[in-house]
């Protein structure tokens, strides 16, 4: 299977997009810090993070606007170099694009981003986030899946180069 450009341009757009659309959902049908439980180990809880993962940097303000842009540039420059039979990269990339895009706009256009997924049990909670997140953490996992599986690849060729020689 190959990605080509159209296709990673498409999930970028489309992950955005979906990203930007469950934010609007929220903006307009919760307040901030309203609660609303789905299961007994999550919920969606509405809050504003003006920092990145985990509120690092908070209040960075267009420093964290520029640093968000070149981390964006990397990954594509990542993503252009990436080769077309590495699809599993690619697709991960695609993602991570995305993801960072629908974070990027709220950053820009609201000085913060919107946050609204949250997993708990009893009194622990992990760190509230959305969906462009996820897809952030996903394309990452893919990437380094990718990675994983031209690692062994690479290692089973060496091994038959080698058993051939003998």
């Amino acid at each position: 299977m190959r990605l080509g450009l159209f296709g990673l341009a498409a999930i970028v757009v489309v992950s955005a997009a979906l990203d930007q659309w469950s934010k609007h959902w929220v903006e307009a049908n919760m307040v901030l810090h309203e609660r609303i439980d789905l299961l007994p180990f999550f919920a969606l809880f509405r809050a504003h993070n003006d920092g990145i993962a985990f509120s690092m940097l908070a209040g960075g303000g267009a420093a964290l606007i520029l640093l968000m842009i070149a981390v964006v540039g990397f990954i594509a420059w990542l993503a252009w170099r990436a080769p077309a039979t590495q699809w599993i990269a690619r697709l991960g990339f695609a993602l991570i694009l995305g993801g960072a895009a629908g974070n990027l706009i709220d950053r820009a256009s609201l000085g913060y981003v919107i946050d609204y997924f949250l997993f708990h049990v009893g009194t622990w909670s992990f760190a509230i986030f959305n969906l462009a997140d996820a897809f952030i953490t996903v394309g990452a996992g893919l990437v380094i899946l990718q990675e994983l599986l031209s690692w062994l690849a690479d290692r089973r060729a060496k091994a038959q180069t080698s058993r051939d020689s003998n």
